[in-house]
């Protein structure tokens, strides 16, 4: 999996994560669990692991959604980039949501040979039915302060916590988390989000004008957020 032993793998990252035994071999999956959908808005994860997936086998795990049937949602988007969805029937309790979770992750993990992976979180919360893998490497991809979220659940810090004393890797999605993360793990990096810039770069050269604004007259001012 290249994402960390490819493009990492001269840096002082990896270096400081764990003993050489770590990159040897070739790690053919990348299991991330995230709190985002993957057809949400098209971000920082769907950026970097779209990119992983060049490398190997990536498994985007969402939280469940609830529904009048229990079943687990293999949704592939790519030859190597696969949606995992697990669907948990209306009323469905705390407990058995959790263990329905975790047995719906060793299903996966059977059903298609995983054994060599990365754990990749976005979502601490996730450990609640994850704890029990054993990943090559395991990073906490931070973007967001989910704690400070409307919401939030009150084991979040608990999670976060846990999370951060099993971590390798730490990265952060800004300067902020980066300093308020610093002190709590050895291997926390800032890792600010940016553009896409194979996506955005086109637009600094001549492109015809869409068919909604070729009738308005110049010089146009555009503002595009989300």
């Amino acid at each position: 999996m290249s994402l960390i032993s490819r493009e990492l793998s001269n840096s002082e990252v990896v270096k400081n994560v764990k003993s050489p035994d770590l990159l040897a071999g070739e790690v053919t999956d990348l299991l991330c669990f995230s709190h985002l959908r993957w057809n949400f808005v098209y971000q920082r994860p769907q950026h970097l692991l779209s990119r992983a997936s060049q490398y190997g086998r990536v498994w985007f795990i969402e939280e469940p959604i609830y529904s009048n049937e229990s079943r687990l949602e293999i949704r592939p988007i790519s030859e190597t980039l696969t949606v995992v969805v697990p669907f948990l029937k209306h009323g469905t309790n705390h407990e058995e949501a959790i263990r329905q979770q975790r047995a719906a992750i060793d299903q996966l993990l059977a059903q298609y040979e995983i054994r060599d992976f990365i754990a990749w979180y976005y979502t601490p919360m996730a450990l609640s039915f994850s704890d029990h893998l054993t990943p090559r490497l395991t990073v906490y991809d931070c973007m967001d302060e989910l704690s400070a979220f409307l919401g939030a659940p009150k084991s979040l810090l608990d999670k976060e916590k846990a999370l951060l004393n099993r971590a390798d890797l730490v990265f952060t999605g800004g300067m902020s988390l980066y300093e308020a993360k610093k002190t709590r793990h050895a291997n926390v990096f800032a890792f600010p989000s940016s553009i896409d810039y194979r996506h955005f770069e086109p637009a600094r050269h001549s492109l015809p004008a869409p068919s909604d604004l070729s009738e308005i007259s110049g010089p146009r001012i555009g503002f595009w957020c989300h």
